[in-house]
């Protein structure tokens, strides 16, 4: 059977992607945090439909994360303060990931840490495991021995940390998950690629907060959280285009996204796939839905392949 039946059920219409050395059978992708480890939506997503999925940030040893509550809704948008909260690497390996093994999708382990050394550490546990397509490095983290300041705002501290995870991660792709909060995310984006990032997903959440009117109480049970849904999607959007004008290497987009248009306008400024995160809250499916609806966006476009997408955006805006 053709990548193209494979990957979208309408002959003709090739939804496949290249990410770096990782091929998928559809740009939609399930992000990390919004989608447990995979296990948890096996019941209600066909996980073999999906391009792959991001499993919830891992660490060198368990987390039990932020007090409750941990999500609040917004206007057009949610917070969340979950506090990366995680089994840790090696029970992951152990009791999760034999699991993950019999579904025929890519499945990405998001790492973090404190210090590089630690980022290091969890990738050579997983090193040795079967079942992993890659792994996405979350550089929005305070490094704890440069004095708390976000690995991913500094040039130099990106450089530093991708250098290390590629010489740990010898045997898969290697994606870096970009923070939005820096001044110039095309420098941030060349550190990465320059460092060997095989990919890079732009963005993260937004720091932000809410309150209650009436109790004068955060919302969350940390002060602040991270906001993620459609109101950020064209701050990303803008940001996806200003790392596709200065990098070579593949873009997945999130932030926002929800519907088909949404993936197109993600594929147009210069994204390969998109991860889909809040929109998994308010419908599980939404992942899986999302490749039938994009495969009609396509026709209806008279686009067979994603690729065409961005030439046709360039084209009509240069």
């Amino acid at each position: 059977m053709s990548a193209a039946d494979t990957s979208s059920g309408t002959p003709g219409v090739d939804l496949s992607v290249q990410i770096g050395t990782l091929r998928l059978k559809n740009p939609i992708i399930a992000a990390s945090g919004t989608f447990g480890y995979g296990l948890e939506f096996a019941h209600l997503v066909d996980l073999n439909r999906l391009g792959g999925f991001v499993v919830k940030g891992l660490s060198r040893e368990p987390i039990e994360g932020a007090p409750a509550p941990r999500l609040c809704e917004t206007p057009s948008g949610m917070l969340n303060a979950v506090g990366l909260q995680n089994v840790g690497v090696d029970a992951f390996v152990i009791e999760k990931l034999p699991l993950l093994r019999k579904f025929d999708t890519a499945v990405v382990a998001n790492v973090f840490g404190c210090t590089v050394q630690e980022y290091v550490e969890v990738i050579r546990v997983m090193e040795d495991a079967e079942g992993l397509a890659g792994y996405e490095l979350n550089i929005s983290c305070p490094n704890v021995k440069k004095g708390g300041r976000q690995f991913g705002s500094d040039a130099n501290q990106v450089s530093e940390v991708v250098t290390a995870a590629r010489k740990a991660a010898a045997k898969r792709p290697l994606w870096v998950k970009l923070s939005p909060l820096v001044a110039d995310i095309g420098l941030i984006a060349r550190a990465a690629e320059q460092a060997g990032a095989d990919g890079l997903t732009v963005a993260n959440t937004y720091p932000a907060m809410a309150v209650d009117a009436r109790s004068l109480k955060s919302c969350l049970g940390n002060l602040s959280g991270g906001l993620s849904g459609p109101a950020i999607r064209p701050i990303t959007l803008r940001l996806v285009w200003e790392t596709r004008k200065a990098v070579k290497i593949p873009i997945i987009g999130l932030g926002g996204v929800e519907n088909a248009e949404d993936v197109l306008q993600y594929l147009s400024v210069g994204a390969s796939a998109v991860q889909v995160g809040t929109a998994s809250f308010a419908d599980p499916r939404a992942s899986e839905r999302l490749v039938g609806t994009l495969t009609n966006a396509l026709v209806q476009a008279k686009r067979l392949s994603i690729i065409e997408i961005h030439d046709k955006f360039v084209a009509e805006n240069s």
